[in-house]
C-alpha cells in the first residue's frame, strides 16, 4: 500500500473529523462519509447509509411475485436486466420451473449487455473523478446505443421490467438481433481507444496505482465480490463456479488482477467488457439458431399465454385475468439464488408460505457489501484518494439502501 506522509504544521493539532460527500455520481448525496484526518491523511472512516429509505425487501412481501419485478429495476438501476434475472430465477427455483433454451440464451445476452453498460459507466465516471472527461463521453456514447437496444425489446430505456417468471415480457425478433450484432461489431475498437487513452496516462496511473489496496484475504473476509474481489487476486465468478443460464455452453475467461488497488479494479472491468463481448457474440449465434423455439414456458398459471391461445380458450382467459390481478402461488419453502451481476454477487432469499406473495424477501446486494471494504482501503491514503477509491468500488445507492 502506498503511504503518503504529510508533516504536521502545528504540533498541538489533534485529528480532525469531517463529513464528506456527495462526490461520486452514483451516490446522489445520500452516501455520507465521516472521515478522521491527520492533516490530509485518512486515519479512520465510517460509511453512513440509509438515507434513501427504500424498503425494497418489505415491498417484496406486499406485492405479488410479478408485481415486484419493476422494483428490482430500481435497485442497481444501471443494470436492471441483471436485477430482473436474479429475482425471477429465484422464484423459478422455488417453483421448480425450467425455462426454455431460447429464453436462457436471451437472458444471458441481455445480462452481458447490461454488464457492458454498467462497466462503461464505472470506467467513465471513475475517469471523470480524476478529470478525464473524454472517457466519460465515450462511455456514454456506447451506453446510448445499448439503451436503444433495451428500448427496442422492452419498450423502456432505463427501468425495463423485461423478465417474467417462466420467460420474458416479449420475444426477440430478427431486427433486434441485427441491431445487437451491429453494436457488437463496433464495440471492441471503442475499448481499445479507452485503453490507449488511459493505460499509459501518467496522471491516471499515479492517481490509481497503489491506492486503495486490499488483500485477497481481507476482501474475502469482508464479503466483497465482483471486480472488488477479483481485483485482489481471488479467482471467483458465480457464472463459472456455480453456473446458470448459458455460461457453461460458451467459451470465456474470468478476469482477475492481483494488485488489489484501484488500478487493478479498473483493469478487471476493462477485461470483463471484452469477455462480455465474447460471450454475447457466441450467445447471439445460439439465440438465432433457436429463434423459432418458444421463449416462454407453456404454463398459463404462471406466465401470460400467447394472445392466440387466450382468444381460443376460456380457461386461459380466466387464468390470464387471475394472473394479472391475484398472481400465482408459490409452494411453501425457502430458497436462495444469486447471479454474477456487474457489481458482484446479487442474491435473493425467498421464503414462501404458499400464497401469491413472498412471506419474507431478503436481498444480498453487492454495492452494500462492497462498501464494507472502504475503511480498510482508505487507511493511510490522502483525502483526495477517497474519491478515487469510492469510484473504484462503483457503488449504486439504490441497492445499498435496498
Amino acid at each position: 500500500m502506498t503511504k503518503r506522509v504529510v508533516e504536521k504544521t502545528y504540533s498541538n493539532l489533534e485529528s480532525m473529523t469531517i463529513n464528506m460527500g456527495p462526490q461520486h455520481p452514483s451516490t446522489h448525496g445520500v452516501l455520507r462519509i465521516i472521515l478522521e484526518l491527520d492533516g490530509e491523511i485518512v486515519t479512520g472512516l465510517e460509511t453512513v447509509v440509509g438515507y434513501l429509505h427504500r424498503a425494497k425487501e418489505k415491498h417484496g412481501e406486499f406485492k405479488t411475485y410479478h408485481q415486484f419485478i419493476p422494483y428490482t429495476d430500481r435497485m442497481d438501476y444501471l443494470s436492471p436486466m441483471s436485477n430482473n434475472t436474479a429475482y425471477v430465477m429465484t422464484v423459478e427455483k422455488a417453483l421448480g420451473i425450467e425455462i426454455t433454451p431460447r429464453c436462457k440464451y436471451l437472458r444471458t445476452l441481455l445480462c452481458e449487455l447490461a454488464r457492458i453498460s454498467s462497466h462503461l459507466l464505472a470506467v467513465g465516471t471513475g475517469a471523470l473523478e480524476l478529470g478525464a472527461m473524454t472517457i466519460f463521453m465515450w462511455g456514454f456514447t456506447e451506453r446510448e446505443k445499448l439503451y436503444d437496444i433495451f428500448e427496442f425489446i422492452s419498450g423502456a430505456r432505463f427501468t425495463v421490467s423485461y423478465m417474467r417468471v417462466g420467460g420474458v415480457m416479449r420475444p426477440d425478433y430478427p431486427e433486434w438481433r441485427a441491431r445487437v450484432r451491429e453494436f457488437l461489431n463496433g464495440f471492441l475498437p471503442v475499448v481499445d481507444e479507452m485503453e490507449a487513452m488511459l493505460n499509459e496516462n501518467e496522471i491516471f496511473l499515479e492517481r490509481l496505482k497503489g491506492i486503495g489496496t486490499i488483500s485477497g484475504e481481507d476482501a474475502i473476509s469482508l464479503g466483497l465480490s465482483g471486480a472488488s474481489l477479483r481485483g485482489s487476486g481471488v479467482d471467483w465468478d458465480i457464472r463459472r463456479d456455480t453456473p446458470y443460464l448459458a455460461y457453461e455452453e460458451v467459451d470465456w475467461e474470468v478476469a482477475v488482477e492481483t494488485a488489489g488497488d484501484c488500478l487493478a479494479r479498473y483493469f478487471v472491468r476493462i477485461k470483463e467488457m471484452r469477455e462480455a463481448h465474447r460471450i454475447c457474440c457466441q450467445v447471439l449465434d445460439l439465440l438465432e439458431r433457436h429463434s423459432s423455439d418458444p421463449v416462454n414456458i407453456d404454463n398459463p398459471k404462471v406466465i401470460f399465454p400467447p394472445k392466440e391461445r387466450v382468444k381460443k380458450s376460456m380457461e386461459d382467459l380466466i387464468h390470464h385475468f387471475l394472473l394479472a390481478s391475484e398472481g400465482f402461488k408459490v409452494p411453501e419453502g425457502e430458497v436462495y439464488h444469486s447471479i454474477e451481476a456487474p457489481k458482484g454477487e446479487l442474491g435473493f432469499y425467498l421464503m414462501a408460505d404458499g400464497g401469491p406473495k413472498a412471506y419474507r424477501l431478503g436481498i444480498r446486494s453487492p454495492s452494500f457489501t462492497n462498501l464494507q471494504g472502504l475503511n480498510s482501503m482508505c487507511q493511510g491514503m490522502m483525502l483526495a484518494d477517497v474519491v478515487a477509491i469510492i469510484a473504484s468500488l462503483d457503488p449504486v445507492l439504490g441497492e445499498v439502501d435496498r
